[in-house]
């Protein structure tokens, strides 16, 4: 926070004040403009002269000059273009990603083929336009196998990938070629998590490192929540993540296949379960509507679809296995496209009532 001079005034003035001062050439861009019941508070890049104090009471009659606290303006970040533009052959500046993931202190990036040989400048331009990246980060093949994981090149900064990422007042422990973390799946932790009701039992079948688990245990204060995942390095973490945002006891680790452990003790007990595996997850519905209680209950279903398919073919294929299962659909609650996962191939989500 950094105190300097301002303008005072009533919000319903503020607009006017703000760009008599913009015009007068007094505002501070440094600094953002505050807010309280009553006021607005514009900073002042200097003390108004006589005559901008005499044009500022002519027009703003109850604008008044004070001083005041004001945090500093966050500096956007330059793109890639803009910290790569004398670098780069100009033909090549067109193949720069447009888009980074962040996890935590980590950047990850996907260089196109005909960037390999700049791959390093890359990184470093990151680390330059990041400040608070350590890691760059190249994708180096696809999200694959049993535990979902993909290979990582460090391309810039520190050789690790292992972080902690912040989402929506959670930590995560993270590694990211130990175990699958995806930042762009945080709305639906949040949406997920806001949809839970107190008292509810719910289990996250492939939990990963804890994002839905964790972030419905911390919202809710009675909710029990079983969180399974095969994969032992992510259950590793899991079980730090537990302890950290402390939600013990209200978040249940388990490691093991969803179906196998759904089967020994975890059938007819939740209201909710969440079936975040895209890939697989139509294989597992059955595991999923076991869980549910009798009386029935909600699942968050997650899938692929490709630009030949819809999600109307997805709400078919999903109840097809519910059936099979021997439950019903008896309400589609919600469904929509959560994210571009590849060209022409959406990862999508279905919230079913099961009965």
């Amino acid at each position: 926070m950094k105190k300097a001079k301002c303008l005072r005034t009533p919000k319903r003035l503020g607009e006017k004040t703000l760009t008599l001062a913009s015009k007068l050439g007094i505002l501070d861009r440094q600094l953002e403009i505050q807010r309280d019941e009553q006021f607005i508070y514009i900073p002042l890049a200097n003390v108004p002269s006589r005559e901008q104090l005499k044009t500022l009471k002519e027009q703003v009659v109850e604008s008044t000059v004070t001083v005041h606290s004001f945090p500093e303006r966050k500096k956007t970040a330059k793109s890639l273009v803009q910290l790569l533009g004398d670098q780069l052959p100009p033909h090549l500046l067109a193949s720069l990603p447009r888009a980074l993931d962040f996890v935590g202190d980590l950047a990850i990036i996907e260089v196109p083929p005909e960037l390999d040989l700049y791959r390093q400048r890359i990184g470093e331009a990151i680390l330059k336009g990041n400040k608070k990246v350590c890691t760059v980060l190249a994708k180096a093949g696809p999200v694959g196998g049993t535990y979902r994981l993909r290979e990582f090149t460090v391309i810039a900064g520190e050789a690790r990938t292992e972080t902690v990422h912040k989402e929506y007042g959670c930590l995560y422990y993270v590694d990211l070629a130990k175990a699958y973390y995806s930042p762009r799946l945080s709305f639906e932790h949040r949406r997920v998590a806001s949809l839970v009701k107190d008292g509810e039992t719910v289990i996250d079948l492939f939990a990963g490192v804890g994002p839905f688990s964790v972030q419905i245990a911390k919202s809710h204060q009675k909710t029990t929540v079983y969180a399974v995942d095969m994969n032992p390095d992510a259950v590793k973490y899991l079980e730090k993540n537990i302890r950290v945002n402390r939600v013990t006891g209200k978040v249940h680790p388990i490691l093991g296949d969803a179906r196998q452990v759904v089967n020994s003790k975890l059938s007819g007990i939740a209201e909710r379960a969440i079936m975040n595996l895209p890939e697989k997850a139509i294989e597992f519905v059955d595991a999923a509507c076991k869980t549910i209680k009798p009386q029935g209950g909600t699942v968050h279903f997650y899938g692929f679809i490709k630009e030949s398919d819809s999600l109307e073919n997805l709400r078919a294929s999903f109840a097809e296995a519910v059936e099979k299962s021997g439950r019903n659909v008896e309400k589609v609650l919600f469904s929509r496209l959560v994210r571009e996962t590849a060209p022409y191939e959406w990862q999508a989500v279905l919230d079913v009532r099961i009965g």
